[in-house]
């Protein structure tokens, strides 16, 4: 009886070894769609498959793989998404096996589930949003948010573009996991007192057939930095006093602006001459009035130059 326990067993594994099938299909088959004659490549007719009660063992994978024992065919049961089979691990395959009887004979089947470019990379939202300085330094460098692509291989991400690109270059940096990341490199400076609000699309593509695509907006609000100079609205003002005016009258106005946005911009007036008198005889209000505000000398002083 030993013996024979011991014969029994290695016939198992001795027909296990000899009957093993390998089959490739891609993923998303429909149901019902053939994976292979199991009966022509394992060398067996539909009658053995009949006699020897052919069934599948199919363990953790029941729902994909079925066995069609009239026909001899191995046929999907239902459809296979290889990424939530197997994620990135590659290669994603099923390992079934099937059983006869009269004599017992076991067969193993591996079935590759290969990918196909059934999903677009995706940003987990829809827009990024900066704030800027106008004096940020050509270099600056801006992370953005990096696109997951379930795919593998070329169907997975492959680059990113950023449009349009004035003011900033895109580099590209791959990672140990596989996937890819994008920053935002300045290369010429912001301008906001031309352009206060840039906005920028951030596309991902895949290197599939048909190319597939993911995109985000990028909206940058650029801050103002103190970089204009007040403006007269001419560079020369003239006017004309008599020496008996009175104390207070408005000899004439200035008007100047500042590109700059808040605080940067705020206008203000003063005179700066160095000679005390001629700070003694004129002032000059926040809102640009030239005042007089002592008295005049013919005399002494046909003209006066102010700055």
């Amino acid at each position: 009886m030993k013996r024979q326990v011991l014969l029994f067993f290695s016939a198992i594994a001795f027909h296990s070894a000899l009957g093993q099938v390998s089959y490739s299909i891609p993923e998303e088959m429909t149901k019902g769609s053939l994976v292979g004659n199991i009966a022509q490549d394992l060398g067996l007719d539909l009658k053995r498959l009949h006699a020897g009660k052919a069934r599948i063992h199919t363990g953790d994978n029941a729902e994909y793989i079925q066995l069609n024992k009239e026909r001899g065919l191995l046929t999907i049961k239902e459809k296979i998404d290889r990424e939530a089979l197997c994620g990135q691990t590659t290669p994603c395959a099923l390992h079934v096996q099937i059983a006869l009887e009269h004599p017992i004979e076991i067969f193993s089947i591996t079935v590759e589930i290969t990918d196909i470019n059934d999903n677009a990379p995706v940003f987990e939202k829809e827009e990024r949003r900066f704030e800027i300085s106008e004096s940020a330094v050509v270099g600056s460098k801006f992370m953005l948010e990096k696109a997951i692509d379930p795919d593998i291989g070329l169907n997975g991400l492959q680059s990113y573009s950023l449009k349009p690109n004035d003011n900033f270059i895109l580099k590209v940096h791959s990672q140990s996991d596989g996937g890819k990341k994008a920053e935002m490199i300045l290369q010429k400076p912001l301008d906001r007192e031309k352009e206060e609000f840039v906005s920028l699309l951030l596309t991902a593509v895949d290197g599939g057939e048909p190319q597939r695509s993911g995109a985000m907006q990028i909206h940058i609000t650029v801050l103002d930095a103190n970089d204009n100079a007040p403006v007269f609205t001419q560079p020369v003002y003239k006017a004309t006093v008599q020496e008996n005016s009175v104390k207070g009258t408005t000899i004439t106005k200035v008007s100047a602006s500042d590109a700059d946005k808040g605080s940067n911009g705020v206008v203000s007036y003063v005179i700066e001459n160095s000679v005390k008198s001629i700070s003694e005889i004129f002032h000059i209000t926040e809102d640009g009035d030239l005042i007089l505000h002592g008295p005049l000398n013919y005399e002494k002083a046909k003209n006066m130059k102010l700055i």
